[in-house]
């Protein structure tokens, strides 16, 4: 008998019909105008007789999972795994799989996106040209800074990080700094990057990218102290996840000058409210959760996730699982 698989989350056509000829498939299409809590309602109710279940952007709490008795594996199209509780599923013997490496290079570009965007006023100053204020030559209320030649700091070195590391050594001329929970070596070597405490970072850098995942040690771990720590003129970039940065403190930064500026694809709460505090701000790039929203990437990460999908469920998957423990049960 085929295993059952719940899909929550648009796939390729092509890809859900690979999945189709391995299992039976059953396509939770929300309603239009549906709510996440009526929406992770209905998965949990897909949920109940189901061995397999891919999808993303919702949150699968142990009450969704709780009557899924058969569940063996779900995949989940994205490399940040916080919508989940691993120690219930891993108790559960539940693998979950994700997708870490596809989307590295696309994240990276956004990553750098936002550090050039913010250091040059690129959205400011193109909205400006489109409201017809541009009547002559720019003077220095509209100049932005150099990007090349900068300080860098990477809260997090990992595969996004590296990448970001690689962009900012070999294409700017950038001096790199990191802190990490162990120390990055090829990286060190390749990219001249230093590992420091994040004291030091953010007293040093120019630009402060966060890269590290979602956890109950990483909530909030920017906040007041942290961003005034920072140089006057630095710039704060986050495409990892919004609850990293106290969203209040950082406010009251960008408004009293403590900080110059930040770059965001990220926040606590999204979508982003419109009445927001940030959408106001001259010195705020708001970005909608682009980091690895390409075609081919978002492609490439379905089609990973689907090949995980089915490979946990043949008991064959030895990769791109969160929660690794449980493979050893």
């Amino acid at each position: 008998m085929q295993p059952k698989i719940v899909v929550y989350k648009a796939l390729p056509q092509d890809i859900l019909e690979d999945l189709r000829r391995h299992a039976q498939v059953v396509v939770l299409a929300p309603d239009p105008g549906q709510d996440r809590e009526a929406l992770t309602e209905a998965l949990g109710d897909a949920l109940v007789d189901a061995d397999g279940a891919i999808g993303a952007s919702v949150k699968i709490a142990p009450a969704t999972i709780a009557r899924a008795t058969r569940l063996k594996a779900i995949s989940t199209i994205s490399v940040g795994v916080d919508n989940f509780d691993l120690a219930d599923l891993t108790r559960r013997g539940i693998v979950l799989a994700h997708t870490p490496d596809v989307l590295t290079e696309s994240t990276a570009d956004t990553v750098f996106a936002l550090v050039l965007s913010t250091a040059r006023r690129v959205v400011e100053l193109a909205e400006w040209v489109k409201a017809g204020r541009w009547k002559g030559s720019i003077g220095p209320e509209h100049y932005g800074v150099d990007v090349h030649g900068k300080t860098l700091g990477i809260v997090g070195l990992g595969r996004i990080g590296g990448a970001l590391a690689r962009r900012a050594a070999l294409g700017f001329d950038m001096r790199v700094l990191y802190t990490n929970r162990h120390a990055n070596e090829p990286a060190e070597r390749a990219y001249g990057a230093r590992r420091v405490e994040l004291g030091e970072l953010l007293a040093q850098s120019d630009f402060v990218c966060l890269q590290v995942p979602l956890t109950p040690q990483t909530r909030h771990m920017i906040g007041a102290a942290q961003l005034a720590a920072m140089k006057r003129s630095a710039i704060l970039i986050n495409a990892s996840r919004g609850a990293i940065v106290d969203e209040a403190a950082l406010i009251a930064a960008l408004a009293d000058g403590t900080i110059a500026g930040a770059g965001l694809d990220v926040f606590e709460h999204e979508p982003l409210a419109p009445e927001s505090k940030l959408l106001t701000m001259h010195n705020v790039v708001a970005l909608p959760h682009i980091g690895s929203a390409t075609h081919e990437t978002r492609y490439a990460m379905a089609r990973c996730a689907a090949r995980n999908l089915l490979d946990a469920l043949a008991g064959r998957l030895t990769h791109n699982v969160a929660n690794p423990e449980v493979l050893t049960r």
